[in-house]
């Protein structure tokens, strides 16, 4: 099978860790016989540096010519610290999004039991944990308009605003992966506060009468963030809009025992995007520290996701564990144990998928 693939390192530890992923895939394409064709491409600050764009006409030609892309990381210190910065590298993300129709962010959220002492939480209370979170990625606060400032800068505002077409599609693939799951979905909301919220929860309801076999919930996203940490076994799909998504993944992070272990899939009307949640953490950047597990378990997941191939992404899980198992981990998940470099864990997962 010939696999088609834009690559876009971004910024930060964004390139270390990509690197690392496509030394998986390469593995993976060697051991079972595919055509691996990729390109590299600008995106985010290094992007705006190169081309004054943070998603350049390029790029995006190349996303839409290619099969998957995979993504590293966005940002840099220079325009955190710029407010007043016009062009900004996360516009090239949500540009990308938008550019390419990635509606939908799926995070699987799974413990490992070599990090269930790492999380903050009781291991009883996380072993075992296996929800998916779905984040819609097109509409909300993040896109709304009109968005601004006044003249004197004393005043700012965003605005939310999503259509029923938006919120169909993205419940409707909720209760989708629920029906091959455990048949449970959460809608997360703020309905009696939002009226973005109260559409919302109204189209879900809706929705709800096609999947009669799927249980369904209605959780507040301030009840959600709690249940998230005092009972995260009783989620089993959660879907929600844009900026509650961005948080609650993030704190489901914590459950995993590392930011670094969390891979996510972006589906949308074209070429779909697989990258770790985690940011560029710039101030790790060419230090070769960084934890590339979440972007080698996002190949996982364009594996099985753009290419159905499930052998292969499992190939890549299991290569990942074998890895926490044997303790050749970076040093944010080592533990006491050695904390190996970025490069040689990758190498040591590619060199494990070769040899199985």
């Amino acid at each position: 099978m010939k696999l088609n693939i834009a690559v876009l390192p971004g910024d930060g530890i964004g390139p270390e860790v990509v690197a690392q992923a496509m030394k998986a895939v390469r593995a993976v394409c060697r051991k079972y016989g595919h055509e691996l064709v990729y390109r590299e491409a600008p995106v985010g600050a290094c992007a705006i540096d190169a081309a004054g764009d943070p998603y350049p006409a390029e790029t995006h030609a190349l996303c839409m010519q290619s099969d998957a892309v995979l993504f590293g990381a966005i940002g840099a210190l220079k325009y955190d610290n710029d407010p007043s910065a016009r062009v900004r590298p996360e516009q090239g993300l949500l540009a990308m999004r938008k550019q390419l129709g990635l509606y939908a962010n799926i995070r699987p959220v799974t413990t490992f039991p070599s990090l269930l002492h790492q999380s903050p939480l009781r291991p009883e209370l996380i072993d075992g944990v296996d929800l998916m979170c779905i984040r819609e990625l097109t509409g909300g606060i993040y896109f709304g308009r009109p968005q601004g400032r006044s003249e004197d800068g004393r005043t700012a505002y965003d605005t939310c605003v999503y259509s029923r077409e938006e919120i169909e599609r993205i419940v409707r693939l909720a209760y989708e992966y629920a029906v091959k799951r455990r048949r449970k979905v959460t809608v997360v909301d703020k309905a009696n506060v939002l009226a973005t919220s109260r559409l919302w929860r109204q189209v879900a309801q809706d929705i709800e009468k096609e999947y009669p076999g799927v249980e369904t919930e209605y959780m507040f996203v301030d009840n959600a963030a709690m249940r998230l940490i005092q009972w995260p076994k009783s989620f089993d799909v959660l879907v929600t809009e844009n900026m509650f998504g961005d948080i609650l993944t993030d704190e489901a992070s914590v459950i995993t025992g590392s930011l670094g272990m969390l891979p996510s899939a972006s589906i949308g009307i074209h070429t779909s995007v697989f990258e770790p949640i985690h940011g560029s953490y710039p101030q790790a950047a060419g230090k070769n520290t960084a934890n590339p597990l979440a972007t080698i378990l996002s190949a996982a997941l364009m594996f099985e996701y753009a290419f159905s191939l499930a052998t292969e992404g499992s190939a890549v899980r299991k290569a990942v564990a074998a890895s926490m198992d044997k303790g050749v981990v970076t040093g944010d998940i080592a533990h006491g144990g050695t904390a190996h470099s970025t490069s040689d864990v990758g190498d040591w997962i590619a060199e494990y998928i070769l040899s199985r």
